[in-house]
């Protein structure tokens, strides 16, 4: 993936993908069960992490037209370390990152929806600019 230009045309770290808004990330996770991609609202502050979350869903009709799929929203999710956090999120189960037959299911999983992501962000992100 590293040689997969963003949707501005930039270098982009997609593993450590950055938003630009403290508290707001895209995040990929493979497992021995699951592989996961989400977007991730981790303010601590449970209204700004609410304001967060209300402007992706007036967003939402974009973001799945951009994903060409419908995501599960979570407005309430608690993290591995049980911190009170809000998600756009999907998996894919019955693949483990430690078995590497499952590497190429598990790259054309996470490729298109991380590169889609990143193409609704490029539109999207000036909309989240009173967050920085």
């Amino acid at each position: 993936m590293a040689l997969t230009p963003s949707a501005d045309g930039e270098r982009v770290n997609w593993v450590n993908y950055k938003t630009g808004i403290k508290h707001l990330y895209f995040r990929m996770d493979a497992t021995n069960k699951v592989v996961t991609i989400a977007v991730e609202m981790t303010d601590p502050d449970a209204g700004i992490r609410q304001l967060m979350y209300d402007q992706f869903l007036e967003l939402k009709n974009v973001l799945h037209d951009t994903l060409e799929e419908e995501w599960i929203w979570d407005e309430v999710f608690y993290d591995e370390d049980g911190r009170k956090i809000a998600r756009i999120w999907t998996s894919r189960e019955k693949l483990s990152i430690f078995n590497k037959e499952h590497w190429p299911e598990i790259i054309s999983f996470l490729k298109p929806r991380i590169v889609a992501l990143d193409e609704f962000w490029s539109m999207a992100k000036y909309s989240f600019e009173i967050f920085k």
